[in-house]
């Protein structure tokens, strides 16, 4: 890794010049001098979702919470998203995003609608108050309130995050077995500054129960790394020491590109940078761990977003494609969501592999689809 941070270091001296897609004509498009570089092409050739149409909620389909959610935040009846959950398995992922959905979509909701917005939470906790999805719903909307409304540091930060920590272990004695509420937790320690040794004992609560969880990985590895708590060295240790230890088909292989990703500047300048031997090395990994899981894995549209973004980057027109392919329709992950447009933003990368593909030989017939 010692390369990756000479080369970092070299785009930190560097004057600024803007994002690395250069927008020809209004429309997306970068421009490179070597033979086979992307211009022009059509994204709408391929049958890709238009940029209107994309969902930015969830990084993959789940058709039933998207219509429990339809029906809650339309008529502010909270028991559909009670059921949802009480027939959600709790030792997997699926569980922990439809966690974050519920949580989002009302403090969307709060953030639209001060004083109002976000109702039904409100009576589901009050008139439930021994559900444990209610408790893990209600933990993880105080944490998104804490990182939506507050500066780090702020009075009203730690108090949000310090009522999270109280309803995470409300939470957990309600579903003494379920992983969801040390998952939120993790975002607590992390906010609230939780030293080292107590983060390590909150990490271990959940690899007793969940060993393999991939959203529990992310989310600790922002506790790791070097704008945290940590150093981009215990990021990426932490990363390679899971990836070591994934089971055949788990998506932990990918955690070091989401290492990596943490790290690289919004703009690198380097040439080549993104084909450099440790970029490749990581997103073999993720290309790895992306080939051998679960077609169903609630994960897996979280890698494929992240993977996508990287092989635009380093041009491997054809691979990036596989993964639009596989996930157009939903943008609601990483690196996407953090633009202020995250439609807008996939949408651009979209047109580029389009762009890239035709120009080394592809076209619609040639695609492959699963």
């Amino acid at each position: 890794m010692e390369i990756l941070w000479t080369l970092i270091a070299l785009c930190v001296v560097v004057a600024i010049l803007g994002r690395f897609a250069l927008r020809r004509g209004g429309g997306p498009g970068i421009q490179l001098s070597r033979p086979g570089a992307p211009d022009a092409a059509d994204p709408a050739a391929y049958d890709f979702v238009r940029q209107e149409d994309l969902d930015v909620r969830l990084p993959g389909p789940d058709q039933d919470l998207l219509d429990v959610l339809a029906v809650v935040q339309g008529t502010q009846n909270w028991k559909p998203a009670q059921r949802l959950l009480a027939e959600t398995p709790k030792d997997g992922e699926r569980r922990w995003q439809r966690v974050q959905a519920f949580a989002g979509a009302a403090s969307l909701e709060l953030a639209e609608r001060p004083g109002v917005g976000g109702a039904w939470l409100r009576a589901w906790r009050s008139q439930a108050p021994k559900d444990a999805g209610a408790a893990q719903v209600h933990a993880e909307f105080l944490v998104q309130q804490a990182w939506r409304t507050s500066s780090v540091g702020q009075d009203d930060f730690r108090i949000i995050l310090e009522e999270a920590h109280t309803v995470c272990g409300e939470a957990a004695l309600l579903a003494p077995g379920d992983p969801v509420p040390y998952v939120v937790e993790l975002a607590v320690a992390r906010g609230l500054g939780r030293s080292r040794p107590e983060f390590d004992q909150l990490w271990a609560k959940v690899m007793d129960r969940a060993p393999g969880h991939m959203g529990a990985h992310l989310a600790a590895l922002h506790y790791h790394c070097e704008k945290w708590h940590g150093s981009r060295a215990e990021a990426e240790e932490f990363a390679t020491s899971a990836a070591a230890r994934a089971p055949q088909g788990s998506l932990l292989s990918a955690l070091p590109l989401f290492a990596l990703h943490e790290h690289i500047p919004d703009v690198v300048l380097v040439n080549d940078f993104y084909r450099t031997a440790v970029v490749s090395r990581a997103m073999e990994g993720a290309l790895h761990a992306v080939h051998r899981a679960r077609p169903d894995d609630p994960a897996l549209p979280q890698v494929r977003h992240l993977l996508a973004s990287f092989l635009v980057r380093a041009e491997r027109w054809a691979e990036a494609m596989d993964q639009f392919v596989a996930l157009d329709g939903h943008v609601g992950a990483l690196p996407w969501t953090l633009s202020e447009d995250p439609a807008a933003e996939y949408a651009l990368y979209r047109a580029l592999a389009v762009a890239g593909y035709e120009a080394n030989g592809g076209s619609p017939a040639t695609l492959r689809r699963p």
